[in-house]
């Protein structure tokens, strides 16, 4: 605002010697017109010129303090839009946006990820809100990053490797054992129907219920609970997935399991694989999938070792 108290103060000098010179107001303001003729002739010529250059006087400063005043507030309003928070959190949002982009071209598209669903949900879902913020820089790279409580976020490419490996539809109920952030239960919710999520941890949980909360994925029910026993009351499910790796695979999830049905998880101990487990009529058939590293299921798990 001092530009526009500057500029006022020039054009209320500048006013002032127009009224002490006419010839000012007649031949230096900006919009002086050059005559070599009279204005007009006879009695009352005079009049008419000194009216007209007395209405020029006047009118002249304020179009040019109007002018001032909307250049000033114009690039005051600027300024302030580029220091806003709002503007400044649409801007991040839009960044990350890009780099999600990126992420499913370079690491998933150009791998073996090709259905439409687990493409546009792995576009959809911000993986920088799962993770701590001084992980945002890294939120998009292909890798598992820390979330605390000795726990991880799984790469990008194993989220989307293990949801299309289920075969989901819009009308599937999926258990998940082991919430963790809370992300891979947020890309399920974008492609299954609902999706019942379990964590061990109490605070891992609850941080997590509250993130999938105020980020709106109202399709997923999650519970602080021991996942080897799954969720009992919900069964049959159309598909379960294991986000940490049993040295076995627990019996009651394959109970809770329907006929159709898949599970995919890490299984083993220090060396583990990728098995894709399908229900049949008759049992239950077992696919090697790859070599894969998660951290260890917790719980009564590790001791029953089933």
């Amino acid at each position: 605002m001092a530009t526009v108290a500057g500029l006022a103060h020039g054009l209320q000098c500048s006013t002032r010697a127009m009224e002490r010179n006419p010839e000012i107001a007649r031949n230096n303001h900006p919009f002086a017109v050059e005559r070599t003729a009279p204005w007009t002739s006879g009695e009352g010529a005079g009049d008419a010129r000194d009216l007209h250059e007395d209405r020029w006087r006047r009118l002249v400063p304020i179009i040019f303090i109007a002018l001032a005043l909307w250049v000033a507030i114009g690039s005051s309003v600027h300024a302030r839009g580029e220091d806003d928070p709002v503007v400044e959190k649409m801007k991040i949002e839009e960044d990350f946006k890009m780099q999600r982009e990126r992420m499913v071209d370079e690491q998933l598209v150009a791998r073996d990820i090709t259905q439409p669903e687990v493409l546009k949900a792995m576009r959809e879902v911000p993986r920088h809100r799962f993770i701590p913020e001084d992980q945002w820089p890294r939120a998009y790279e292909d890798r598992p990053l820390p979330i605390g409580r000795n726990q991880t976020i799984s790469q990008p490419y194993i989220v989307a490797l293990m949801t299309q490996l289920l075969d989901l539809d819009s009308t599937d109920r999926v258990l998940e054992v082991g919430t963790g952030s809370g992300y891979h239960a947020a890309v399920l919710s974008r492609v299954a129907g609902r999706v019942f999520s379990i964590e061990i941890d109490e605070a891992l949980g609850r941080q997590a219920k509250g993130r999938l909360y105020s980020l709106g994925f109202d399709k997923i029910e999650l519970r602080i609970d021991d996942g080897y026993r799954g969720w009992p009351k919900e069964a049959l499910f159309d598909a379960i997935i294991l986000t940490a790796a049993p040295p076995r695979i627990p019996q009651p999830l394959l109970d809770q399991l329907e006929v159709g049905g898949r599970m995919i998880l890490p299984l083993g101990k220090s060396v583990q694989t990728l098995m894709l487990v399908t229900r049949t009529e008759t049992g239950f058939e077992q696919r090697r999938i790859t070599a894969v590293r998660f951290v260890p299921m917790t719980g009564q798990v590790q001791q029953r070792g089933r």
